[in-house]
Protein backbone atom coordinates (compact mmCIF):
# COMPACT_ATOMS: atom_id res chain seq x y z
CA UNK A 1 0.00 0.00 0.00
CA UNK A 2 2.65 2.23 0.22
CA UNK A 3 2.61 2.92 -3.70
CA UNK A 4 0.99 6.31 -3.86
CA UNK A 5 0.29 5.20 -7.58
CA UNK A 6 -1.98 2.27 -6.25
CA UNK A 7 -5.51 3.53 -5.48
CA UNK A 8 -7.95 0.89 -4.15
CA UNK A 9 -11.59 1.34 -3.02
CA UNK A 10 -11.48 2.21 0.79
CA UNK A 11 -14.10 -1.30 1.57
CA UNK A 12 -11.00 -3.18 -0.16
CA UNK A 13 -8.52 -1.50 2.24
CA UNK A 14 -10.26 -1.48 5.17
CA UNK A 15 -10.53 -5.59 5.00
CA UNK A 16 -6.94 -5.71 4.12
CA UNK A 17 -6.37 -3.95 7.25
CA UNK A 18 -8.03 -6.92 8.70
CA UNK A 19 -10.74 -4.09 10.09
CA UNK A 20 -13.71 -6.19 9.00
CA UNK A 21 -15.57 -7.39 6.03
CA UNK A 22 -16.34 -5.26 2.89
CA UNK A 23 -19.47 -5.17 3.54
CA UNK A 24 -19.46 -4.57 7.10
CA UNK A 25 -16.85 -1.71 5.76
CA UNK A 26 -19.71 0.04 3.70
CA UNK A 27 -22.32 0.15 6.44
CA UNK A 28 -19.19 1.68 8.77
CA UNK A 29 -18.44 4.18 5.55
CA UNK A 30 -22.43 4.58 5.68
CA UNK A 31 -22.79 5.44 9.50
CA UNK A 32 -19.44 8.30 9.18
CA UNK A 33 -17.39 6.25 11.17
CA UNK A 34 -14.66 6.02 8.90
CA UNK A 35 -12.63 9.21 8.16
CA UNK A 36 -10.16 9.91 5.72
CA UNK A 37 -7.91 13.29 6.46
CA UNK A 38 -10.34 14.54 8.93
CA UNK A 39 -13.37 13.87 6.38
CA UNK A 40 -15.75 11.52 6.36
CA UNK A 41 -15.33 8.49 3.72
CA UNK A 42 -18.14 7.97 0.82
CA UNK A 43 -18.96 4.99 -0.56
CA UNK A 44 -16.53 3.96 -3.40
CA UNK A 45 -14.16 6.71 -2.11
CA UNK A 46 -10.08 5.16 -3.36
CA UNK A 47 -7.16 5.29 -0.95
CA UNK A 48 -3.28 4.75 -1.61
CA UNK A 49 -2.86 3.99 2.25
CA UNK A 50 -0.85 7.24 2.64
CA UNK A 51 -3.75 9.19 3.88
CA UNK A 52 -4.66 9.52 7.71
CA UNK A 53 -7.86 6.70 7.83
CA UNK A 54 -9.35 6.28 11.09
CA UNK A 55 -12.22 4.58 12.44
CA UNK A 56 -14.23 5.99 15.51
CA UNK A 57 -11.02 7.96 16.14
CA UNK A 58 -8.56 5.67 16.15
CA UNK A 59 -5.82 5.69 13.31
CA UNK A 60 -5.85 2.57 11.22
CA UNK A 61 -2.36 1.06 10.57
CA UNK A 62 -1.76 -0.41 7.27
CA UNK A 63 -2.36 -3.89 6.38
CA UNK A 64 -0.35 -6.24 8.67
CA UNK A 65 0.91 -9.68 8.08
CA UNK A 66 -1.50 -11.84 7.09
CA UNK A 67 -2.71 -14.17 10.42
CA UNK A 68 -4.90 -17.09 9.89
CA UNK A 69 -5.63 -18.80 13.39
CA UNK A 70 -7.81 -21.89 14.51
CA UNK A 71 -9.26 -20.96 17.55
CA UNK A 72 -11.13 -23.85 20.22
CA UNK A 73 -13.96 -21.22 21.21
CA UNK A 74 -15.67 -22.39 24.90
CA UNK A 75 -18.86 -22.69 26.12
CA UNK A 76 -19.55 -18.94 27.31
CA UNK A 77 -17.29 -17.51 25.83
CA UNK A 78 -18.97 -14.59 23.06
CA UNK A 79 -17.63 -14.39 19.66
CA UNK A 80 -18.89 -10.65 18.85
CA UNK A 81 -17.22 -7.60 19.62
CA UNK A 82 -20.47 -5.56 19.89
CA UNK A 83 -22.19 -7.64 22.76
CA UNK A 84 -21.76 -5.24 25.83
CA UNK A 85 -23.37 -8.04 28.29
CA UNK A 86 -20.83 -10.45 27.13
CA UNK A 87 -18.78 -11.90 30.01
CA UNK A 88 -16.31 -13.08 27.72
CA UNK A 89 -15.06 -12.32 24.32
CA UNK A 90 -12.42 -13.98 22.09
CA UNK A 91 -10.11 -10.92 22.32
CA UNK A 92 -9.79 -11.25 25.59
CA UNK A 93 -8.16 -15.12 25.29
CA UNK A 94 -6.21 -14.34 21.91
CA UNK A 95 -2.92 -13.18 23.02
CA UNK A 96 -1.61 -12.65 19.40
CA UNK A 97 0.91 -10.01 18.18
CA UNK A 98 -1.31 -9.67 15.27
CA UNK A 99 -5.21 -7.87 14.92
CA UNK A 100 -7.82 -10.73 14.14
CA UNK A 101 -10.95 -11.41 13.70
CA UNK A 102 -13.39 -14.08 13.14
CA UNK A 103 -14.70 -15.51 10.01
CA UNK A 104 -17.66 -17.03 10.96
CA UNK A 105 -19.92 -16.96 14.26
CA UNK A 106 -20.73 -19.59 17.24
CA UNK A 107 -23.42 -19.11 19.55
CA UNK A 108 -21.86 -18.50 23.04
CA UNK A 109 -23.58 -22.05 24.23
CA UNK A 110 -22.08 -23.54 21.33
CA UNK A 111 -18.19 -24.69 21.55
CA UNK A 112 -15.47 -25.25 19.34
CA UNK A 113 -13.50 -24.33 16.02
CA UNK A 114 -13.53 -20.80 15.22
CA UNK A 115 -11.56 -19.40 12.43
CA UNK A 116 -9.72 -15.74 13.03
CA UNK A 117 -7.80 -14.20 10.56
CA UNK A 118 -6.34 -10.19 9.18
CA UNK A 119 -7.91 -11.70 5.90
CA UNK A 120 -10.83 -9.39 4.76
CA UNK A 121 -11.42 -11.21 1.74
CA UNK A 122 -11.29 -14.66 3.32
CA UNK A 123 -13.71 -13.58 6.30
CA UNK A 124 -15.74 -12.26 3.35
CA UNK A 125 -16.06 -15.31 1.56
CA UNK A 126 -16.56 -17.47 4.95
CA UNK A 127 -19.59 -15.26 6.51
CA UNK A 128 -21.11 -16.15 3.32
CA UNK A 129 -22.98 -19.07 2.62
CA UNK A 130 -23.60 -19.04 -0.73
CA UNK A 131 -20.16 -20.20 -1.58
CA UNK A 132 -21.50 -23.45 0.35
CA UNK A 133 -18.23 -24.66 2.12
CA UNK A 134 -18.70 -27.55 4.58
CA UNK A 135 -18.79 -27.23 8.46
CA UNK A 136 -19.32 -30.07 10.42
CA UNK A 137 -20.50 -30.50 14.24
CA UNK A 138 -21.03 -32.86 16.94
CA UNK A 139 -24.46 -32.58 18.46
CA UNK A 140 -25.57 -33.96 21.67
CA UNK A 141 -29.78 -33.72 22.29
CA UNK A 142 -32.22 -34.75 25.14
CA UNK A 143 -33.54 -37.91 23.42
CA UNK A 144 -32.42 -40.86 21.53
CA UNK A 145 -31.36 -39.91 17.75
CA UNK A 146 -34.34 -41.91 15.67
CA UNK A 147 -33.92 -42.73 11.88
CA UNK A 148 -36.54 -40.13 11.22
CA UNK A 149 -34.70 -37.41 12.60
CA UNK A 150 -31.23 -37.93 10.77
CA UNK A 151 -33.72 -38.13 7.61
CA UNK A 152 -35.33 -34.94 8.48
CA UNK A 153 -31.86 -33.31 8.34
CA UNK A 154 -30.82 -34.96 4.93
CA UNK A 155 -33.75 -33.61 3.38
CA UNK A 156 -34.21 -30.64 4.86
CA UNK A 157 -36.27 -29.05 7.41
CA UNK A 158 -38.76 -25.90 7.29
CA UNK A 159 -38.11 -23.72 9.92
CA UNK A 160 -41.48 -21.56 10.85
CA UNK A 161 -39.21 -18.33 12.22
CA UNK A 162 -36.96 -17.67 9.57
CA UNK A 163 -39.83 -19.13 6.88
CA UNK A 164 -37.07 -21.12 4.99
CA UNK A 165 -36.15 -24.81 4.19
CA UNK A 166 -32.43 -25.85 4.94
CA UNK A 167 -30.35 -27.18 2.61
CA UNK A 168 -30.02 -31.16 2.79
CA UNK A 169 -27.09 -31.73 5.50
CA UNK A 170 -24.62 -34.50 6.03
CA UNK A 171 -26.10 -35.94 9.28
CA UNK A 172 -25.12 -40.08 10.60
CA UNK A 173 -25.78 -41.46 14.11
CA UNK A 174 -22.59 -41.93 16.16
CA UNK A 175 -24.23 -42.27 20.05
CA UNK A 176 -27.45 -42.98 21.34
CA UNK A 177 -28.14 -39.28 21.57
CA UNK A 178 -25.07 -37.90 19.36
CA UNK A 179 -24.66 -37.35 15.91
CA UNK A 180 -22.62 -35.80 13.66
CA UNK A 181 -23.84 -33.02 11.09
CA UNK A 182 -22.93 -31.35 7.97
CA UNK A 183 -23.73 -28.34 7.22
CA UNK A 184 -23.31 -26.17 3.82
CA UNK A 185 -25.19 -22.89 5.46
CA UNK A 186 -24.99 -20.68 8.16
CA UNK A 187 -28.55 -19.85 8.97
CA UNK A 188 -28.51 -18.09 13.17
CA UNK A 189 -29.04 -21.00 15.48
CA UNK A 190 -29.49 -23.50 12.72
CA UNK A 191 -29.20 -26.54 14.02
CA UNK A 192 -30.69 -25.68 17.59
CA UNK A 193 -33.79 -24.67 15.14
CA UNK A 194 -33.83 -27.99 12.97
CA UNK A 195 -33.88 -29.45 16.30
CA UNK A 196 -36.12 -28.14 18.24
CA UNK A 197 -38.60 -28.47 14.90
CA UNK A 198 -37.87 -31.92 15.32
CA UNK A 199 -39.30 -32.23 19.07
CA UNK A 200 -35.89 -32.72 20.63
CA UNK A 201 -33.66 -29.45 22.23
CA UNK A 202 -29.83 -29.71 21.86
CA UNK A 203 -27.71 -30.34 25.17
CA UNK A 204 -24.22 -30.15 23.31
CA UNK A 205 -23.14 -28.60 19.91
CA UNK A 206 -19.27 -28.58 18.99
CA UNK A 207 -17.66 -27.16 15.58
CA UNK A 208 -15.22 -29.87 14.82
CA UNK A 209 -14.26 -28.15 10.93
CA UNK A 210 -14.45 -25.60 8.77
CA UNK A 211 -13.83 -26.24 5.27
CA UNK A 212 -10.52 -28.49 5.47
CA UNK A 213 -9.44 -26.83 8.65
CA UNK A 214 -10.34 -29.17 11.45
CA UNK A 215 -10.18 -28.72 15.11
CA UNK A 216 -7.24 -31.37 15.81
CA UNK A 217 -6.25 -31.74 18.95
CA UNK A 218 -6.59 -28.04 20.25
CA UNK A 219 -7.95 -27.71 23.55
CA UNK A 220 -10.82 -24.93 25.35
CA UNK A 221 -9.22 -21.68 25.12
CA UNK A 222 -5.99 -22.87 22.62
CA UNK A 223 -5.28 -21.58 19.46
CA UNK A 224 -2.44 -22.67 16.50
CA UNK A 225 -1.44 -21.15 13.20
CA UNK A 226 -2.63 -22.49 10.47
CA UNK A 227 0.31 -24.35 7.69
CA UNK A 228 0.39 -22.79 4.36
CA UNK A 229 -0.89 -26.23 3.24
CA UNK A 230 -4.33 -25.36 5.28
CA UNK A 231 -4.34 -21.80 4.15
CA UNK A 232 -3.90 -22.31 0.40
CA UNK A 233 -6.48 -24.95 0.27
CA UNK A 234 -8.62 -23.08 2.20
CA UNK A 235 -8.28 -20.03 -0.12
CA UNK A 236 -9.24 -22.67 -2.85
CA UNK A 237 -12.23 -24.04 -1.00
CA UNK A 238 -13.97 -20.19 -1.02
CA UNK A 239 -12.79 -19.84 -4.37
CA UNK A 240 -10.25 -17.21 -3.70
Amino acid sequence: MSDSSEEIRINKYLAACGICSRREADRLIEEGRILVNGEPAVSGYKVTGNEEISFDGDVIKGPERKAYLAFYKPVGVTVSEKDEHAETLISELIDYPVRVTYAGRLDKDSEGLILLTNDGELINRLMRGANGHEKEYIVGIDREVTEEIIAAFEKGIYLKELKIKTKPAGAEKIGKRRMRVVLTQGLNRQIRRMCEACGVRVTFLKRVRVANIKLGDLSEGEYRELTKEEILELRREVNL
